[in-house]
């Protein structure tokens, strides 16, 4: 195996981590945003305020997207396990 190989098996897992984690973390960033000006705007500054609505919109993105996001690693780690024996010269 050589250097370029490595580079680009890591190349994709670092993609494939950004394309799965994008989703989760998009939904999380607009949550938060929205609920920091609500706070803003009516000056309640209660710390639970934040996580609760936070968590409830990441599970329900885990529950729509779950599915695509095991199939899409599922696919990723047969590429790779497909690889083996080229690795292996």
């Amino acid at each position: 195996m050589g250097v370029g190989q490595a580079v680009s098996i890591m190349r994709g897992g670092i993609v494939e981590t950004m394309i799965l984690a994008a989703p989760v973390l998009l939904v999380a960033m607009v949550v938060g945003l929205v609920v920091s000006i609500l706070q803003a705007t009516t000056s309640i500054q209660e710390q639970t305020l934040t996580f609760v609505p936070k968590i409830a919109a990441i599970m329900l993105v885990l529950a729509v997207l779950g599915g695509w996001m095991f199939g899409s690693l599922a696919q990723y780690t047969r590429e790779l396990f497909s690889m083996i024996p080229q690795m292996a010269r």
